[in-house]
């Protein structure tokens, strides 16, 4: 695999007026045969092979499209953003590592696991409100509140960044199961309700099950602990630095983490027009999502779904 130098990377702010000059000749001739649409931040995205990006996404996505070779040992962690990407990437570093390096001493105390197939998605109400927040907090200004609605009027619309969010779902949803031995579909909701069996799937599918020693030391509980989002947001790297290759605050990337916190940021009509569509996208897929821990609408989705 051709080599790309990253020490000399100047941080590119996902979230500041993008100079197009400093993109590709290839990037910017491609931008003008795409069409765009105005999000809710005030940037613009383009639909590229169905889905919508940031100009500066899809720079990367070219160049990823030309230098980069899969191995066989290769492990694609996937996800739509803020559906849980950081606590994922944690979680199976910990896991893949644990031999060679011990968890006291383990690199994801001192680094953000952003430097350092297993999808998981997360209802998407919840994420698009995560998303709203770690958008307004990397912003040069603040979003004005309405934007918050303007940006679920095009969830709704199917048009977000990474998105349609229920075509990049339901694909590694179907795609988990016809190739269960490739794909490991998990839900961020799942692991908040109780991680360590699915600690314990992610090793099994991963190839390092944990051994009955490691589970009778507790191993997966101090996984669990060392991974959880109060440890991993309390580290003086996620509390004071910043992403380095696009500028972000680490703290960002932590918010709340709670499982149906979007009904105190959605209002009466919206929500039955999200509740709605959900009920549309997701009917007959087997797919379903718990929208909160006390929710009584809890499978939205299909009646005879299983979480």
């Amino acid at each position: 695999m051709e080599h790309i130098e990253t020490s000399s990377v100047t941080p590119t702010p996902l979230f500041e007026e993008l100079d197009v000059n400093k993109l590709s000749n290839e990037c910017q001739q491609l931008l003008q045969t795409l069409p765009r649409e105005k999000w809710w931040d005030g940037c613009y995205l383009y639909l590229y092979h169905g889905y919508w990006f940031r100009p500066q996404a899809l720079q990367g996505i070219l160049l990823f499209q030309k230098h980069f070779q899969a191995e066989e040992d290769d492990v694609f962690i996937i996800t739509v953003p803020k559906s849980g990407t950081t606590w994922l990437k944690a979680l199976t570093f910990a896991i893949t590592n644990r031999k060679d390096c011990p968890l006291p001493q383990s690199p994801l105390l001192t680094s953000n696991p952003h430097q350092l197939i297993v999808y998981m998605c997360r209802n998407p109400v919840d994420r698009f409100i995560s998303l709203w927040h770690f958008v307004n907090l990397n912003r040069p200004e603040p979003l004005k509140q309405d934007s918050l609605e303007a940006g679920l009027e095009m969830m709704c619309r199917e048009v977000e960044g990474y998105g349609p969010f229920w075509r990049h779902v339901l694909g590694y949803w179907k795609l988990s199961k016809e190739r269960p031995g490739k794909v490991l579909f998990l839900k961020y909701e799942d692991l908040k309700e109780d991680i360590i069996p699915h600690l314990k799937s992610l090793a099994e599918f991963l190839g390092i099950s944990f051994s009955e020693e490691e589970e009778r030391q507790g191993m997966m509980e101090e996984i669990a602990k060392l991974c959880s989002l109060d440890s991993l947001r309390n580290r003086e790297v996620n509390v004071n630095g910043k992403h380095k290759f696009v500028g972000i605050k680490n703290s960002s990337l932590f918010r709340k983490g709670e499982v149906g916190g979007w009904v105190n940021n959605v209002n009466p009509s919206m929500v039955e027009k999200i509740e709605n569509l959900i009920e549309e996208k997701l009917s007959g897929s087997g797919l379903s999502f718990k929208m909160s821990c006390n929710y009584t609408k809890t499978k939205l989705g299909d009646n005879q779904a299983s979480t």
